[in-house]
């Protein structure tokens, strides 16, 4: 798995799973070397031969197209492994295409919105959480798209207490909801 940590370095986490459980291999620092084919080729199979090969039967990436010519590089040297990828990568490809769609997006944008001005001012926050009994939204995330359709379900399901939140007479009286920004969304 490659991504960026905190301090914006690039680093790769080689991990093990089987019945039983998963393992840390080792992480592999890639900041300062290109994310070609060939050096995360390199990476993979030489954590199978510290593994052991007899013990590796696939190998998880995401299907961006350097990992996918990595993996033809292994099935060439390890024809008899398996190389797949990851499912929770291709459900979010898959959620992040109906996102895009027009007639989701700009549900899901004011879903949004919504959440954000909820959570951005401490007296609406009061005031959903008054009316749902102290239950939160779930908020979107920025990488999973997941999370949008999160979000939504959780407001469909506050949906009665977000009514009377917004035709209660508290709601009228705050400034925040008077503003032109919430207004034009």
């Amino acid at each position: 798995m490659l991504f960026s940590d905190r301090k914006s370095r690039s680093i790769m986490n080689l991990c093990t799973n089987s019945g039983n459980g998963s393992s840390f291999i080792r992480p592999s620092e890639m900041s300062a070397v290109s994310h070609t084919s060939e050096v995360i080729f390199q990476l993979v199979d030489e954590a199978i031969e510290e593994v052991g090969p007899e013990n590796v039967v696939q190998v998880v990436t995401d299907n961006a197209s350097n990992n996918m010519g990595a993996k033809k590089m292994l099935l060439e040297k390890r024809p008899n492994m398996f190389w797949i990828s990851c499912a929770t990568h291709t459900n979010n490809l898959m959620l992040q295409g109906i996102v895009d769609l027009p007639r989701f997006s700009k549900v899901l944008e004011k879903t949004k919105a919504f959440t954000i001005f909820v959570y951005g001012h401490t007296r609406t926050l009061y005031c959903m959480k008054h009316l749902s009994s102290g239950k939160e939204i779930i908020r979107p995330g920025v990488t999973r798209f997941a999370s949008a359709y999160l979000t939504l379900e959780s407001l469909l399901d506050k949906k009665d207490q977000l009514r009377k939140m917004v035709v209660d007479d508290r709601w009228d009286k705050l400034r925040e909801v008077k503003s032109k920004n919430v207004k034009s969304s």
